[in-house]
């Protein structure tokens, strides 16, 4: 077993699900924070279980003795609860940061999104790199994983597929290389003892948006079946869902319709690949 003890935060989520499997395969002495112990998605045996609320910091006390490194993937991409960007991206982690001030931890890896820096005017955005300054200026060594989006995200692809037609916005040649979360938790657990304090990271296969609908319509059998909006449909949108709807309503909104509207092209890393990903989800669609 290795010596560096680990504290997982976000642990029932999407990535952090995938990185407590690859924490157990590389044998780390783990302790996960979760708020709901029936939640958990996989055998918790391995790890030591702390119930906690991150939003909550005095909940948090003390559950950091003898931890060397935290990672978190702490953050929300759809609001619940009531609660905002600000409350779960920014302030969660620096409640957890507090701690591992007070609990004399050496080592603080946090998951941003690929170009978040350059995209603060987004509100998933701000609250994010709101808070990886706050950690870049604390006497922490840490690491800021950036990566770009999930195949999970590439779902929606494959459910307008289904449904016999798909819409993209420009003419479909934006490009992006997603990850799977498997390949991403590799590269989260390898930053534990990794030089870096940034690591941007995308999937092994790059794709125009028009590629990943024809793979999807592939996937599934069909006749692809696309159309073209322009650029003013998107921003009147936009517009329309920052001016009418909640904060907690158009956040989501907003980055997904501003990220789908560039190219997200990030390092490339992993072996796991789209087309089998489509593949294993189709009939869960």
């Amino acid at each position: 077993m290795k010596t560096n003890n680990i504290l997982l935060a976000g642990a029932t989520g999407y990535l952090g699900s995938y990185i407590a499997t690859e924490l157990q395969n590389q044998a780390y002495p783990t302790k996960i924070v979760v708020r709901n112990k029936d939640k958990v998605p996989y055998n918790v045996q391995y790890f030591e279980t702390i119930v906690a609320e991150v939003t909550k910091p005095e909940s948090l006390v003390g559950i950091m003795k003898d931890v060397d490194t935290i990672i978190s993937t702490v953050g929300i991409t759809r609001q619940k609860d009531g609660l905002s960007y600000m409350d779960v991206d920014y302030q969660a982690n620096l409640n957890l940061l507090k701690e591992a001030h007070k609990s004399g931890v050496q080592k603080f890896i946090y998951v941003s999104a690929f170009k978040a820096d350059m995209l603060t005017k987004l509100k998933m955005c701000f609250a994010k790199e709101k808070f990886v300054k706050e950690l870049q200026n604390s006497n922490l060594d840490y690491c800021i994983v950036r990566p770009n989006g999930f195949f999970s995200d590439t779902t929606e692809f494959l459910k307008m597929a289904k449904k016999g037609k798909a819409e993209l916005f420009g003419d479909g040649s934006f490009k992006m290389n997603p990850i799977h979360g498997s390949d991403l938790a590799e590269v989260c657990v390898r930053a534990i003892a990794a030089p870096e304090k940034v690591i941007e990271v995308g999937g092994p296969e790059v794709y125009k948006h028009k590629e990943i609908v024809e793979l999807a319509f592939k996937t599934i059998d069909k006749k692809p079946k696309i159309s073209y909006m322009p650029e003013w449909v998107r921003k009147l949108i936009l517009w329309s869902a920052r001016t009418f709807t909640s904060p907690k309503t158009y956040g989501p909104m907003e980055f997904f319709l501003t990220v789908l509207a560039m190219d997200m092209v990030a390092p490339k890393y992993g072996t796991q690949t789209l087309s089998r990903y489509f593949n294993e989800v189709k009939e869960d669609i």
